[in-house]
């Protein structure tokens, strides 16, 4: 197994008064040669936009792009014609494909929204252009994993990619293994709250852990916790 910790203050960051971001791969103006990707993960970047600001109408092609709201409602608008709303305890999945063009927004004008854009290298490529959104319970994670992104579906919203996203929030001293579900793949540990112990490397609020050559992953939260598990194959 190996493993590299990439601590939160090490990220890329953009700052545009609207705009706080930080990039955990890069992203924009922010280049390091050495956080390209992680296997078919490609970009996670940790948003927070003012009321009533946002990103513009741009085109996006052969890419998976999941989006997680972790307060506040996130407003999108895509050329297929949708106009939704996510919101906390939402996850979103936009198959861009052979092309699409949206908008992303903050519905709100008195506060911020603060949500994860995360992307994905897709499995098969110029797909016809998809959207999906559910709703989730953070009951349904309460120390125990909740897949939210599977190549399944099911309950998941469905990737094209044999990828999966997986959310638990623990409690204290609780202890959790991730079954890694391909063979082959890789994990990405993204801390959303609290300390944990992953595998005896101790993580902070948005700290990270990219493992590889492992079938377990074990977390045990040092305080309540909430966590982010993506799974990816390594070989892209």
């Amino acid at each position: 197994m190996k493993t590299t910790v990439y601590k939160s203050e090490s990220r890329g960051k953009a700052e545009h008064g609207w705009l706080k971001s930080r990039h955990s791969f890069s992203f924009a103006g922010y280049y390091d040669p050495e956080r390209m990707h992680f296997g078919a993960l490609r970009v996670l970047n940790d948003d927070e936009v003012a009321g009533g600001q946002g990103f513009g109408t741009h085109p996006h092609d052969n890419m998976e792009i999941v989006s997680i709201p972790l307060y506040g409602d996130l407003e999108h608008k895509d050329s297929t014609g949708r106009n939704e709303v996510i919101r906390q305890g939402d996850v979103q999945i936009m198959s861009a494909g052979t092309g699409i063009r949206h908008s992303e927004y903050n519905h709100n004008t008195d506060r911020e929204v603060q949500f994860l854009q995360i992307w994905i290298l897709p499995k098969e490529r110029d797909i016809e252009p998809r959207y999906e959104q559910n709703s989730y319970s953070a009951e349904d994670r309460m120390n125990k994993f909740q897949t939210v992104v599977s190549p399944e579906g099911k309950d998941a919203v469905w990737i094209n990619q044999d990828a999966y996203f997986s959310l638990a929030n623990l409690d204290s001293g609780t202890s959790l293994d991730y079954q890694v579900k391909g063979h082959g793949n890789g994990v990405y540990l993204f801390v959303l709250n609290g300390e944990v112990d992953a595998t005896g490397e101790i993580l902070d609020t948005r700290d990270a852990m990219a493992a590889t050559g492992l079938a377990v992953l074990n977390i045990k939260a040092k305080s309540y916790a909430e966590v982010l598990v993506i799974e990816v194959p390594m070989d892209i």
